[in-house]
């Protein structure tokens, strides 16, 4: 199966064009077809230099390459790669020119010379008598001789500005089967003559994609439902020029929890945020496909290998897909733990090296790394996380004390009597989390676990959160442990 992914390079890449660019990925390689990419750059007032880029960039992260099209080779810069190219539509434009006049030639389409201050005046009066928008006609009354006159012949440069426009035939009822939606049917009489051409010569969408998915051989598109509305239009072209449709499939909406559309207001919405703040490719990915298809199972956690093995498109619901912060930092944390351990501590390495040097020098780094693997979301609070280890800790009686479990201040000074005690009686080859444990659950004496093992780790750390006090005491070794007790001791006394 040939998919792909069309965007315009008119700003960033939005999370909703990395699921689409997803599932079209997923399906080509599931079928062991081809997934290619096509920019659609006729919209000129709109371009954005570096979109392309951006795009291009955004879907290597995620793991998602063009095997056909435009793409970006070893140095960033983009290329062009494929049997049909080119694969800008810029660079088509005789051939959009083409079937433009091939589709007025055939009575399918006509000339439309009126203003834009004409159409804006139109609009105004519909609205104002609460009709749709659409275009009234006015220029498919004009006889054959006074649409020769105002083309001048011919001759461009006395042609009066003007657009094509497709001729929808009122009586008809277009049909088609939706990969998602299932059968549906529209009205005629309530699609619009749509644009094809603009006056500057530049395809609008409508034309473009219909004569590109055909010469590119294209076996499905998937695209966001909000396009269902020009289905008809599209439907239409492909019969007009004799060409047999692909298959259609329309995604539900991205939603905010408020279920309204998606949008900057709602937070980040671009993938380059995403990719900036730490979150790991699998994870976007993972749950990118989540959002609107289900799997039929309670797995939730899948690979790309997996979801090209698992998804399809009779699974994706045609309700919107709540995008949900919330679910996606828990499926991070997940895929943090899934990382092999030496693995995990080499890519958090470097970032705890450049706070803390010592650390590439530092022989028991994996072990540490691994204290904190089952607590972290991102691999940029591991400094945070580990500076314990490297710098001596700032305690406070505020820190040691502790409502919820109720360690009081008055209560630090018995407390840490009672851990000094406990922990100098355990030996050097006894310093072990699990030796540690022992001794302090069998010596709690009249306190509860939580009023010595909190003030003990926070004593330890310096931190309102850590791993476990017992394996922080292991960690650190038993010397500069009970260095650390007693610098707790002088505080509070």
């Amino acid at each position: 199966m040939r998919t792909r992914f069309p965007p315009s390079p008119t700003g960033f890449l939005h999370v909703g064009s990395l699921r689409t660019a997803l599932m079209n990925h997923l399906l080509s390689k599931q079928t062991k077809g081809s997934f290619l990419m096509r920019i659609e750059d006729t919209d000129r007032e709109r371009l954005v230099p570096g979109a392309v880029e951006n795009m291009l960039k955004g879907l290597a992260w995620a793991g998602i390459i063009p095997d056909e099209g435009v793409m970006l080779d070893k140095n960033g810069e983009v290329i062009q790669k494929g049997t049909h190219g080119p694969y800008f539509q810029s660079e088509r434009l005789d051939l959009y020119r083409k079937y433009a006049d091939e589709l007025v030639a055939k009575g399918h389409a006509y000339h439309c010379f009126c203003t834009p201050e004409r159409l804006a005046e139109m609009r105004k009066d519909q609205e104002a008598r609460k009709q749709a928008p659409m275009y009234d006609r006015l220029c498919l009354k004009l006889s054959k001789a006074e649409v020769e006159a105002k083309l001048g012949s011919g001759d461009a440069t006395v042609s009066e500005r003007h657009v094509i426009r497709m001729k929808v035939p009122h009586e008809k009822t277009i049909t088609f089967n939706d990969d998602i939606r299932g059968d549906m049917r529209f009205q005629g009489h309530t699609v619009d003559d749509q644009v094809l051409l603009k006056g500057d010569g530049f395809p609008t969408y409508h034309l473009a994609h219909v004569v590109d998915d055909h010469l590119m051989e294209t076996d499905l598109v998937i695209r966001g439902e909000e396009w269902l509305s020009s289905l008809p239009k599209h439907l239409l072209l492909f019969e007009w020029l004799g060409w047999t449709p692909p298959r259609y499939a329309h995604v539900p909406l991205l939603l905010s929890k408020d279920r309204k559309k998606l949008s900057k207001r709602d937070g980040d919405v671009a993938v380059e945020e995403y990719i900036t703040k730490g979150y790991l490719p699998e994870v976007m990915v993972n749950f990118l496909a989540l959002l609107g298809w289900n799997p039929g199972t309670t797995q939730e956690l899948f690979t790309m290998e997996e979801l090209i093995e698992q998804f399809s498109l009779e699974r994706v619901q045609k309700a919107g897909a709540i995008f949900d912060p919330e679910k996606l930092d828990w499926l991070q944390g997940q895929w943090m733990r899934k990382i092999p351990v030496k693995e995990f501590a080499a890519r958090i390495l470097p970032t705890v090296a450049e706070k803390f040097p010592a650390a590439n020098s530092d022989h028991d780094f994996t072990k540490k790394a691994a204290l904190i693997q089952e607590r972290i979301t991102f691999f940029h609070e591991a400094p945070e996380m580990l500076k314990w280890f490297y710098e001596e800790p700032h305690v406070s009686v505020e820190l040691l004390a502790n409502e919820k479990q109720k360690v009081t201040a008055a209560q630090l000074p018995e407390i840490f009597d009672a851990l000094t005690k406990i922990l100098t009686d355990v030996s050097e080859k006894e310093w072990t989390a699990e030796g540690i444990k022992t001794a302090v659950m069998g010596n709690l004496g009249s306190f509860k676990q939580g009023q010595l093992l909190w003030p003990l780790r926070a004593a330890l750390t310096g931190l309102p959160y850590s791993p476990g006090a017992f394996e922080v005491a292991e960690a650190l070794g038993r010397e500069k442990a009970m260095e650390r007790l007693k610098a707790a001791v002088a505080i509070i006394s």
